[in-house]
């Protein structure tokens, strides 16, 4: 009688610990498919963003944002290989031209209230006036006098995006970006 008390509470312990380990594999599961798939993390580098954005923030992206609209802030790979963080000015078969410190998407001056600093023409891949191609995106920094972006190395490709920021963290707490 003693011994099947002892061996049912064995019993009992060993489906407790199956059913724990199942569900912690489960939820590891379920969080590497979201980091993978659906979400991304990442940290600004520099002061191309700045105000928006300010060197050593935590960024948390969308994967699968879809479709990029004019004043997304996304996350780039750009043809060097690095990875950049970004504001989309204008999107395929628009015209973009920068010329007196200022930017301009087919043929008028871009209402651009997140950029510092002027625009300038960078010495790169790009010749203005600027046809961007079906598909891609031209991307500025909103700290226009730092940044490194679509002006020296041209407009990027869908494929490139890593994802929409779309939180970021810093000692303040969370915040959306706009």
């Amino acid at each position: 009688m003693k011994e099947n008390r002892i061996l049912e509470r064995y019993n009992g312990l060993k489906l407790g610990w199956l059913r724990d380990s199942l569900f912690f594999i489960a939820a590891v599961a379920v969080v590497f498919i979201m980091f993978r798939f659906v979400i991304g993390l990442s940290v600004v580098g520099g002061d191309s963003m700045d105000p928006t954005l300010t060197d050593g923030q935590l960024v948390m992206y969308l994967r699968i944002a879809g479709e990029y609209e004019t004043d997304d802030v996304v996350a780039v790979r750009v043809p060097s290989g690095d990875f950049y963080i970004k504001r989309v000015v204008a999107t395929g078969g628009s015209t973009v031209d920068v010329h007196d410190g200022k930017l301009y998407v087919d043929g008028n001056e871009a209402e651009d209230s997140h950029a510092v600093g002027l625009t300038e023409e960078e010495t790169g891949a790009v010749i203005y006036p600027y046809a961007i191609r079906d598909g891609n995106l031209f991307v500025l920094g909103d700290n226009r006098q730092v940044s490194m972006d679509s002006r020296m190395f041209g407009e990027v490709n869908k494929r490139q995006i890593k994802g929409k920021i779309i939180l970021c963290a810093d000692r303040h707490g969370i915040h959306k970006v706009d």
